[in-house]
């Protein structure tokens, strides 16, 4: 028997930073090594990304998960128990073709992503290592440069703006210590101001402030103006990056403004994003269109896509074969790696490595529901991720994950150095 063979499949339910049930997963290997993981959980979904399996009855509005974990401590364990652990590929197809379904509905997206980090975790400590040294070895890092949340709207702030995200991007830090200690000055300033001005309201579900602005452009004003209270020039040592999540609020090709009551064609919505782009030092936008206008995506990339960042999320939902396809149409030109929407490391990394390939951009992301798992910061540098999206500057299972980058960046060669412009969008012009 290998060392590194699989012996053991645990699963449980624990508890997410909305209080909602989700799964944690033990992997345990022959010589002792466990490894630990959680699956987050999305509120701006795309439709065809996995799927998690919830139970649907009462209990926890439905959200409970004891289906899934019931398959995991069953078909899934005698499954994958006697596999190489460290053969991560075989693993992750072993879950795919036990679920059978293209988005896996039948076991969960929860389940499958939750197995699949938590025996890459137990590969890595069989060999002593972090996980992100175990993925990457000596071509991993340098650290990828975050995104950040100031002010939270759409899904994930009850509506209270139609702009999901509204995020800084620290463009001029030399290290990823610094663009934290910007962006947490930013941060600072915007609730100083907020509070000042009688908005200061709380925070929405991935840390930022809650959205207590009249229009979608108001936020985008406070936002300039935090930039410069924290003593930072907006566009050259900070910029905005926004996620608009437009398949929230639009369908066919028509878009609700609810803030605004009004409603906009997709040539319209583009216009007025366009106009943002112009006014204000912005150097990312993710699903600027919905999901299904492929139309508008083209046009606005065609528009705005070489001096900026254009995110696929929705529309990509970290699939290779869904990036291949947006680089021949030109619809996009980065994508926004989220394993939960993949449902197995293989099938993510997959959409990474089909990304450099198209030489899009790659942010690796947590989710709106997320727990104290960091695994996705061990991605980001194990996988040469250039940028890291976590949420906010606030909130513990926000900080867990960049507080963790900062102890990875002290082991790393490079230390915390950020990765070269030439990786960005925005700086291959």
């Amino acid at each position: 028997m290998s060392k590194t063979q699989i012996v053991g499949v645990k699963g449980r339910r624990v508890w997410d930073s909305r209080g909602r049930p989700t799964v944690e997963v033990d992997v345990t290997l022959e010589c002792g090594a466990m490894g630990r993981a959680i699956a987050p959980a999305g509120a701006s979904r795309g439709r065809a990304e996995a799927v998690d399996l919830r139970d649907g009855e009462e209990t926890f509005g439905g959200l409970d998960v004891t289906q899934a974990i019931s398959g995991i401590d069953g078909e899934i364990s005698s499954a994958l128990v006697g596999l190489d652990g460290v053969d991560q590929v075989a693993v992750d197809d072993t879950l795919i073709s036990l679920d059978g379904t293209p988005n896996k509905a039948r076991l969960g997206g929860n389940a499958t992503v939750a197995v699949s980090m938590a025996v890459a975790h137990a590969s890595a400590a069989s060999e002593g290592v972090p996980l992100w040294q175990y993925l990457g070895g000596a071509n991993a890092g340098p650290m990828p440069l975050p995104e950040i949340q100031i002010f939270g709207g759409g899904a994930h702030a009850a509506r209270r703006v139609d702009v999901q995200d509204f995020m800084v991007i620290a463009t001029g830090a030399e290290d990823f210590a610094m663009a934290l200690d910007w962006t947490a000055e930013v941060y600072r300033a915007a609730g100083q101001t907020m509070e000042e001005q009688g908005l200061l309201q709380g925070v929405a579900d991935e840390g930022g402030y809650w959205p207590a602005f009249d229009t979608n452009e108001a936020a985008l004003d406070n936002l300039v103006a935090a930039i410069e209270r924290a003593g930072l020039v907006p566009g050259d040592q900070v910029s905005i990056s926004l996620d608009i999540a437009a398949s929230e609020f639009g369908e066919a090709g028509l878009y609700r403004l609810g803030l605004e009551e009004r409603e906009l064609d997709s040539d319209a919505l583009s216009d007025m994003l366009v106009g943002w782009t112009e006014r204000y030092p912005i150097v990312s936008i993710e699903d600027p269109l919905g999901e299904d206008d492929e139309a508008g995506l083209r046009k606005f990339t065609a528009a705005v896509g070489n001096r900026i960042q254009i995110i696929g999320d929705d529309y990509l939902v970290t699939n290779a074969r869904r990036v291949e396809d947006a680089a021949a149409r030109s619809a996009c030109n980065a994508l926004l790696c989220k394993p939960n929407q993949a449902g197995t490391l293989s099938e993510a990394k997959a959409a990474a490595d089909a990304a450099r390939k198209a030489n899009f951009g790659v942010i690796v992301s947590a989710r709106s529901g997320e727990t104290e798992d960091a695994t996705i910061v061990h991605l980001a540098v194990g996988w040469s991720a250039p940028q890291l999206k976590v949420g906010s500057f606030a909130r513990s299972e926000r900080m867990v994950k960049w507080n963790e980058g900062l102890r990875v960046l002290e082991a790393l060669p490079g230390g915390g150095r950020l990765p070269p412009r030439e990786l960005f969008p925005w700086g291959q012009n």
